[in-house]
């Protein structure tokens, strides 16, 4: 950890940092949101003056030019997008997070990721955001950020929020600086052969990759084992392969391997995903629908009270309008 950062140095950019932005949450005193909002971006310079030295001193290389104005876009626009008071304002500094933190992992040649960011969390999951703050924020009536709802113009628990994140950042960048040394660093071959391990769970992409290769003839496939894997040797490039018309098999040897029967980064991904981690996707779809429903509920009721307000000013106008009432009334 020492040759990236000083531990000193990491945890007093957490606490200034964690400092700066509970002073420039929403509050009603300008002031210490810009004094706070001055020293969250010092911590921010801070981090990156301190990382700059630490690769100098080392003898690493600097990270890529382009990866600065990134990381201090995605830095400023997240604390921006959790200070800002209105909501709609602060879910336009998510867009550019997200955007900021594509870039950055395109300079890590990791295309998918940046792509995947862009489609998910900037295009469906910003939309149903958006269409929440729509139903459940009530507009003020004018321009004037005094008249804000509450909920939007102050900040509810901003010191113990400020201290359990940075905390938290805290941890998991020290646990991670330490892990990094001790991860095993594997051959290229042990690499290569843990990646295509993939294909043994995708027969049917096998099947069309041999398909398109001139391996496969006619009513051919590969041999599916009793648990609907395919039968395929990865250490010795060896391809078990089924004639479903005739009922005959035949082996290929590596001679034959072709080129394109790898697993790239999606076919691992995707298998990851959808094989280990099948509930969580469910899970955030459900707590994403249950948020626009209960948006929806919460917007019913404000135009319920909004009609009810209106019928009742409109019955007392017309009483005050019309003598005969009230002299009945008395």
């Amino acid at each position: 950890m020492d040759t990236i950062i000083s531990p000193i140095a990491l945890y007093l950019i957490c606490v200034l940092g964690a400092i700066g932005l509970a002073l420039a949450l929403p509050r009603r005193n300008k002031i210490f949101e810009i004094t706070g909002g001055l020293l969250l971006a010092g911590s921010i310079g801070l981090a990156v003056l301190v990382l700059g030295l630490s690769a100098t001193e080392s003898g690493q290389p600097l990270p890529n030019f382009f990866f600065y104005p990134f990381a201090i876009l995605a830095l400023g626009a997240s604390a921006r997008m959790i200070t800002h008071p209105r909501p709609v304002y602060s879910a336009l500094y998510f867009i550019l997070t997200i955007i900021a933190s594509c870039g950055m992992y395109l300079l890590l040649s990791a295309e998918f990721m940046a792509f995947a960011l862009v489609i998910i969390y900037a295009g469906a999951i910003l939309i149903t955001y958006l269409f929440v703050i729509m139903l459940a924020t009530q507009a003020p009536s004018s321009a004037s950020e005094q008249l804000i709802d509450e909920t939007d113009a102050v900040a509810r628990e901003p010191i113990l929020a400020c201290v359990i994140g940075f905390v938290l950042l805290a941890i998991l960048t020290t646990a991670m600086f330490r892990g990094i040394g001790d991860l095993p660093q594997p051959t290229t071959a042990q690499q290569q052969l843990a990646q295509d391990s993939v294909l043994i769970n995708l027969p049917r992409k096998v099947d069309r990759i041999l398909d398109r290769a001139g391996v496969l003839q006619d009513h051919e496939r590969v041999v599916r084992n009793d648990d609907g894997t395919a039968a395929l040797d990865i250490a010795n490039r060896t391809i078990t392969i089924e004639n479903t018309d005739l009922g005959t098999i035949r082996t290929v040897g590596p001679d034959q391997w072709p080129d394109k029967l790898i697993a790239g980064n999606l076919d691992r991904l995707g298998y990851n995903l959808m094989n280990d981690h099948p509930m969580t996707i469910e899970i955030a779809g459900i707590i994403l629908l249950m948020a626009m429903l209960g948006a929806v509920v919460l917007a019913r009721k404000h135009i319920e009270l909004e009609d009810d307000l209106k019928a009742a000013q409109a019955k007392k106008l017309g009483e005050s309008m019309n003598p005969t009432v009230e002299a009945g009334k008395a």
